[in-house]
């Protein structure tokens, strides 16, 4: 399911680390080396790669990047060289501090990653920021924003695959009383949403298209500019169809006037060693275009080569 390509013989990595470093010095920056180097690494090669430069060359390799590339360029290649839990530690401050109605990492992190990867990113956040993502959740975001997405972040759900039929049939019954009574923020749908594992939500989800003859996410369509509805509908698509959510994502970063570059990189950086095969698939089935021909055709130069080098393609 995943796009990333790892040569089968690495080199060492004192190697990479030595060319890492040619790359940065002489005339100019050569970043097609950066790219050959990290855009094939996995996650574990490059924190040992980061461990090494900083240890050989007494330099952090996220600093030297900052001081030879720039631009979007640069944020692509930073995202994908941090750790996935320290990444998503990042993105969640970004939005968390910038906050607008509008914005899904949040919700992305805390419905696509497993319990344990939420987790670990909100360590990844205490080491980061010395302080919780749900303190600054609760701090920047207002309203019936902040009571929906500070559950949302807080939660340590259930990973196993156990379901309770009847709890699942009565909870889509709840669900259903409260959407038709425009009652959206009510405290009985913040509960299911953000203490229900993944398993269970898709029972509940189920039974509720069972029970009404229709999915959940057509009764949250009452107003499409509601962007609270939407981040209903964007926190139930995170769980039921992933790959059809991060394609819409993307096809909306990329078919709009002016790319959502930071968008588009967040799918990408954050994907490429989960499912982003499976995100491809759904592009070219949805827009009849392979995803690498859109992004070639929206992006250009070291950025450009970078997401194509992710999504496993040619550059």
């Amino acid at each position: 399911m995943a796009t990333l390509t790892v040569p089968a013989g690495v080199p060492p990595v004192a190697e990479d680390c030595e060319q890492l470093r040619k790359a940065f010095t002489g005339w100019g920056t050569n970043e097609k080396l950066i790219i050959d180097i990290l855009a094939h690494r996995d996650a574990a090669q490059r924190r040992a790669i980061r461990a090494a430069y900083a240890e050989t060359y007494g330099e952090e390799l996220l600093r030297a990047l900052n001081d030879e590339i720039h631009g979007k360029f640069e944020r692509a290649v930073i995202q994908w060289t941090l750790d996935p839990a320290e990444r998503d530690a990042v993105l969640a401050n970004e939005e968390a501090k910038k906050w607008h109605a509008g914005g899904r990492a949040l919700v992305e992190i805390a419905c696509t990653r497993t319990p344990a990867q939420l987790w670990a990113a909100k360590q990844a956040y205490h080491d980061r920021f010395k302080r919780s993502l749900e303190e600054d959740v609760a701090a920047h975001v207002t309203g019936e924003f902040r009571k929906l997405l500070v559950p949302l972040v807080s939660a340590y759900r259930y990973d196993g695959p156990e379901v309770n039929t009847s709890l699942a049939h009565s909870e889509a019954k709840i669900l259903q009383d409260k959407i038709h009574d425009k009652a959206y923020g009510d405290e009985e749908i913040i509960r299911i949403l953000t203490t229900r594992s993944k398993a269970q939500l898709l029972a509940t989800f189920n039974s509720y298209n069972d029970q009404f003859s229709h999915p959940i996410n057509k009764d949250l369509k009452e107003d499409p500019k509601d962007e609270y509805l939407a981040t209903l509908r964007a926190i139930i698509r995170c769980f039921t169809c992933p790959d059809r959510y991060f394609e819409k994502i993307i096809r909306l970063a990329i078919g709009s006037i002016g790319t959502d570059e930071n968008s588009l990189t967040r799918i990408i950086t954050t994907r490429a060693e989960v499912d982003l095969k499976l995100i491809k698939e759904a592009y070219q089935k949805r827009n009849s275009v392979p995803l690498e021909k859109a992004v070639s055709k929206d992006t250009t130069r070291d950025y450009e080569d970078m997401l194509l080098a992710l999504l496993g393609a040619e550059y």
